[in-house]
């Protein structure tokens, strides 16, 4: 495996930030009423174009 460059640790922390993000808002989905529910999951759904278009360009990058 090839040395991680800082620029590599950092995009990898920030997937970490992330991740740790979605843990902690699940935590507060219990207690969300239905519209609540209902707007937060279309805040993530717009989001998800982001994730999809970074994994593309990663994808590119490996071909």
């Amino acid at each position: 495996m090839a040395v991680a460059t800082g620029e590599l640790i950092r995009a990898m922390n920030y997937v970490d930030d992330i991740t740790t993000t979605l843990r902690r808002m699940c935590l507060y989905i219990p207690s969300m009423n239905p519209e609540e529910r209902k707007r937060l999951a279309e805040y993530l759904r717009a989001a998800r174009g982001a994730v999809d278009t970074a994994l593309a360009d990663l994808d590119k990058a490996e071909k």
